[in-house]
C-alpha cells in the first residue's frame, strides 16, 4: 500500500486539508514521543544517577504547548469538542442550527483576535530577545506558533465548522 493510499484510507478530509491534518498530527505525535522520552530519561537520571536533565521542565512545557496547539485545529475541524446538548430535544432544529452557527462565529472571531494579541506578544518577545530561564531558548517563536495555530483553528471553525452546521445531518 502506498503512503498516499494509506493517507486516503486514514483521513476523511479532502485535498490540502488531509495533508494539513496529517502534518499537524505528525507534529503532535513527535512532541508526545519527545515528551515521553524526556520524562523517562529525566526520572531515570534523577533517581538512578542523581542527575536529572537540565531544563526538563522547560522542555515539557514547550512540548505541551506545541502538542496542544497542533491538534486544536484538527479537533475543531472535525467537530470533536465536548458538546452539552441538554436542551437539544426541547428546541427546534432551526433554533439549534442558529445557536450552533452563532457559537461557531463567536469562537472563530475570538480565536482570531486572541491570535492577533498573542502574535503581537510573540513579536515583542522576539524584539526584546527573551529566552527561557534554564536553556536559553527564544520563547517568542513558540508564542507566535500558538498565535498561528489559533488562526488556523479560527479558519477551520469558520469554514468547515459552519459547513458542517448548515449542511450535514446530525446522524453523520
Amino acid at each position: 500500500m502506498s503512503f498516499t493510499a494509506w493517507l486516503k484510507a486514514q483521513y476523511d478530509e479532502k485535498g490540502p486539508a488531509r495533508w494539513l491534518a496529517f502534518l499537524l498530527e505528525l507534529i503532535a505525535a513527535v512532541m508526545l514521543m519527545a515528551l515521553m522520552l524526556v520524562t523517562c530519561i529525566d526520572v531515570i537520571g534523577r533517581y538512578a544517577f542523581n542527575n536529572p536533565i537540565p531544563g526538563a521542565i522547560e522542555l515539557t512545557q514547550m512540548s505541551m504547548a506545541i502538542l496542544v496547539f497542533a491538534v486544536m485545529p484538527i479537533v475543531t475541524w472535525r467537530g470533536g469538542h465536548i458538546v452539552v446538548d441538554l436542551l437539544d430535544s426541547y428546541l427546534s432544529p432551526i433554533v439549534l442550527k442558529t445557536l450552533a452557527l452563532l457559537s461557531a462565529l463567536v469562537v472563530s472571531v475570538s480565536f482570531y483576535f486572541v491570535g492577533m494579541r498573542i502574535f503581537e506578544l510573540g513579536a515583542r518577545s522576539i524584539r526584546r530577545g527573551e529566552v527561557t530561564e534554564f536553556l536559553g531558548i527564544p520563547s517568542g517563536y513558540l508564542v507566535q506558533y500558538i498565535a498561528i495555530m489559533s488562526w488556523v483553528t479560527a479558519a477551520g471553525m469558520i469554514t468547515y465548522g459552519v459547513y458542517r452546521i448548515l449542511f450535514q445531518d446530525k446522524s453523520n
